[in-house]
């Protein structure tokens, strides 16, 4: 930890070569070998989060393509938004990368913006914080339907939904901007995010309240949610067992509209559970890193976490594709080889002739 300007305090985040010198300054000590490691590995991870960023955008494209076929972005109106506030991220992922690659040498109030926006990751960790935001609603959203369905089919509404839309979208903008632009800065050319803090109580603090916010918080939600998601369904099969052994014909309908509702659980919580896994590494890393001053973040560390991170954004469209039985029709039917299966198939069973010729009366 070092005394910056204005006293600001500059975090042990600073790793790359101009940071470093201004600490070989102060500590006299030569690191030289160390910096050109760094940057190998720095340069291999960050390649690396390029082409998980492209598996993700094309991955989370084909779902969203799905979902629109198959008119079913009409009816989960709060998970097709989670596979938009996905593909976001992963675009936004690439492309923020793919220009880090480049190594620009930052000058004027042009070098300052795209800093504060760009090589900060500003417009990436928006549609991120986003995303974890809609997580929870989706989560909120599925317990009312299946645990409150009588308060839900009086007091729900449209404009709602929308609503929890848009304010997952100011919320990801609002925490990202409020954090990014009080503690980045370019120094000698080289964008510094998050690293220019007031004070190191502040610094805590926020590490603190966003790993209790971001992971804790939204982890007892799942956990809340879907327990008694699973105890409302498995309530709702006893009764409709006993119904059926009544009468099985005044069911099915129940009964087929109930196998829906847990297909779309048992996706939720898949989804749910992957996050709340691949999220961990990445929050008790940031955690340690704010709360431990003499704990020195290493960017090959940082892009390891966060390639675990991103594993659960490229994982999501699979388990969609999976599990979600109208995204998998679509996606089923776009593969060319079982198409023109199914259409020879059809050619042959039509070239029969019939097994007993028509008879005139």
């Amino acid at each position: 930890m070092t005394e910056g300007k204005n006293g600001e305090h500059l975090s042990g985040a600073m790793t790359t070569e101009s940071a470093i010198v201004r600490v070989n300054d102060v500590t006299q000590t030569t690191v030289a070998p160390v910096v050109t490691s760094s940057r190998d590995i720095e340069f291999y991870y960050q390649c690396a989060v390029v082409v998980i960023g492209l598996v993700g955008t094309a991955a989370n494209a084909l779902i969203l393509y799905a979902m629109v076929a198959s008119k079913e972005h009409k009816k989960h109106k709060l998970i097709f938004h989670q596979n938009v506030l996905d593909f976001v991220s992963s675009l936004l992922l690439v492309i923020t990368y793919a220009l880090k690659l480049c190594n620009f040498y930052l000058t004027g109030l042009g070098g300052y913006w795209f800093c504060m926006l760009i090589l900060s990751e500003n417009f990436n960790w928006c549609a991120i914080l986003a995303s974890k935001a809609n997580l929870v609603f989706v989560t909120i959203d599925r317990y009312l339907k299946v645990v409150r369905p009588a308060w839900t089919k009086k007091n729900a509404r449209k404009w709602m939904v929308y609503s929890a839309m848009a304010l997952t979208w100011i919320s990801g903008f609002a925490h990202a901007w409020g954090l990014t632009f009080p503690t980045s800065q370019v120094i000698d050319g080289v964008c510094y995010a998050y690293v220019t803090w007031r004070s190191r109580v502040s610094q805590m603090a926020y590490g603190i309240f966003y790993f209790l916010s971001f992971y804790i918080f939204i982890l007892a939600t799942f956990i809340f949610c879907y327990w008694r998601i699973l105890v409302a369904i498995r309530h709702q099969a006893k009764v409709m067992a006993g119904h059926a052994a009544a009468g099985p014909s005044t069911c099915t309908s129940q009964t087929q509209s109930n196998q829906i509702q847990s297909n779309i659980i048992k996706t939720m919580i898949l989804v749910s559970t992957f996050y709340a896994i691949s999220d961990l590494p990445m929050n008790v890393y940031y955690l340690l890193l704010n709360i431990n001053a003499n704990l020195t973040m290493l960017q090959s560390g940082y892009y390891a976490v966060l390639f675990i991170s991103f594993l659960y954004i490229c994982t999501n469209p699979f388990i969609y594709a999976m599990k979600f039985n109208p995204v998998k029709r679509v996606l089923l039917s776009m593969i060319p080889c079982k198409n023109t299966v199914q259409a020879a198939e059809g050619i042959e069973v039509n070239s029969f002739p019939p097994r007993h010729p028509q008879t005139h009366n």
